[in-house]
């Protein structure tokens, strides 16, 4: 059994690596850049509000994958899958070009375009990369390889995100964003002409151009197939969980914590660091095998530390008064309250990771091969309809009156319902951790 990071020595593994690790790493600049702009020099771009923009610019960037990740579904199972990626990065290309004029301009509407035509893009890339693993992974590499890839996921957005917010603020911003968002996308096509061969899993498939139906085609196919659409729910709840803490962490830093932007950018990265360690971790704890006793383990933990980071953060809030200046990321490390909540912030990263990676290694499993990228299709779709209810049912718990540490309580509360659900429809989530538990406990 090799170690995880021999794969990145192996042509079938790493040029898809830094493909993915590019795309999502530009994704973010461009995203973190436009909102950041948005926000910061509104009357530039825009005779709308900047919190107006400032949400309706994600809901673009997601609204592809409700339009067409099924019919990216069926692409990518009809057709042999390194031309895909390939095509996907030319197209990435193009729409940075377009993006360039739009930053040079100071038009909104181009700029908002090509942040649509960019989720189109990442619409497209995920039903191919997430079934190109099984494909050249052993399955006993399967749990390595996706910890890999989410790792990898979250070191992109995050490194995106810092670097996007530093482009935009700078004097010749246009300039730079252009050039960097042009560069990683020659970079990202150059790095996917190394991707390997790889076979087509339907190439009889008659493609269902009507994306209404074959969305409804997908999901109904998830249904009749329980342990999938289980594994499904459960990735689309981390994703709701992951969305509701990062869209809240630039307010709970400024509001609740006193903090400026490098307390914003510190919680980011400690969340981050989690997700990678956790996602890393798992290889050696599952026994390179899918080991879906660890997704309960990893749910636990998520609960738990949750529920503490509304603990810490009530205890802060009540504690703590305003300073005359916003803490910045040295004062907030000196205390110990900071620290307890940036531990459960770690730990909430390191068991989401525990939590996702069996998950995704799950779906992937060679069952259904000849509907593989239709799968992760359905996935996508859950996961875009899950992060989207997850900002309607943040905007109902502040209408109610509470505040974000609160919300952080309601999002625990609810990972302990979905974490229970999943145990009762799934008994093999419950069996296999005591198992695995039991094993680790005599090691």
């Amino acid at each position: 059994m090799s170690n995880q990071f021999q794969l990145l020595k192996e042509q079938r593994f790493r040029p898809l690596f830094f493909t993915q690790f590019l795309g999502a790493f530009n994704d973010n600049v461009f995203k973190t850049a436009l909102i950041t702009l948005v926000v910061f020099r509104t009357s530039q771009l825009t005779t709308l509000d900047a919190a107006t923009m400032a949400t309706i610019l994600p809901g673009l960037f997601i609204l592809p994958f409700f339009l067409f990740s099924a019919t990216a579904g069926q692409i990518a199972d009809k057709f042999e899958k390194s031309q895909i990626i390939r095509f996907v990065k030319v197209f990435e290309i193009i729409i940075m070009l377009f993006a360039s004029v739009g930053f040079f301009i100071h038009s909104i509407v181009l700029l908002a375009t090509s942040l649509f035509m960019m989720g189109v893009h990442s619409t497209l890339f995920g039903p191919v990369k997430y079934s190109y693993l099984p494909q050249q992974l052993r399955e006993d590499e399967l749990i390595g390889g996706n910890g890999m890839f989410e790792m990898g996921s979250f070191v992109a957005i995050l490194l995106g995100q810092i670097l996007g917010a530093w482009l935009a603020m700078q004097s010749n911003s246009e300039l730079l964003i252009s050039l960097c968002v042009l560069t990683l996308a020659c970079i990202g096509y150059w790095t996917s002409r190394g991707v390997p061969h790889t076979a087509a899993g339907a190439p009889e498939l008659a493609i269902n151009w009507n994306p209404i139906t074959e969305t409804f085609y997908n999901l109904k196919f998830i249904w009749q197939h329980q342990p999938l659409w289980l594994a499904i729910i459960g990735i689309s709840w981390f994703w709701f969980f992951g969305a509701t803490l990062l869209a809240q962490f630039p307010n709970f830093a400024k509001f609740t914590l006193h903090g400026d932007e490098s307390v914003f950018i510190l919680m980011l990265s400690i969340f981050s660091l989690g997700i990678g360690i956790g996602s890393l971790l798992c290889e050696k704890l599952s026994n390179y095998k899918i080991e879906l006793g660890l997704v309960l383990f990893g749910g636990i933990g998520i609960t738990i530390f949750g529920a503490d980071l509304y603990a810490t953060s009530t205890a802060i809030k009540t504690t703590l008064t305003a300073p005359a200046l916003a803490y910045d990321y040295m004062h907030f490390l000196s205390s110990f309250l900071h620290l307890h909540l940036l531990a459960d912030i770690l730990l909430i990263g390191i068991f989401g990771g525990f939590y996702i990676v069996p998950l995704y290694a799950f779906i992937q499993s060679p069952r259904e091969k000849s509907h593989q990228s239709r799968i992760i299709a359905a996935n996508n779709i859950m996961n875009a309809l899950f992060m989207v209810v997850s900002a309607l049912f943040s905007l109902w718990i502040f209408d109610l009156g509470f505040n974000i540490p609160q919300l952080f309580l309601a999002t625990a509360i609810l990972s302990a319902i979905i974490i229970a659900y999943l145990s009762i429809r799934q008994p093999d989530f419950l069996s296999r951790f005591l198992i695995w538990s039991s094993i680790n406990k005599r090691k």
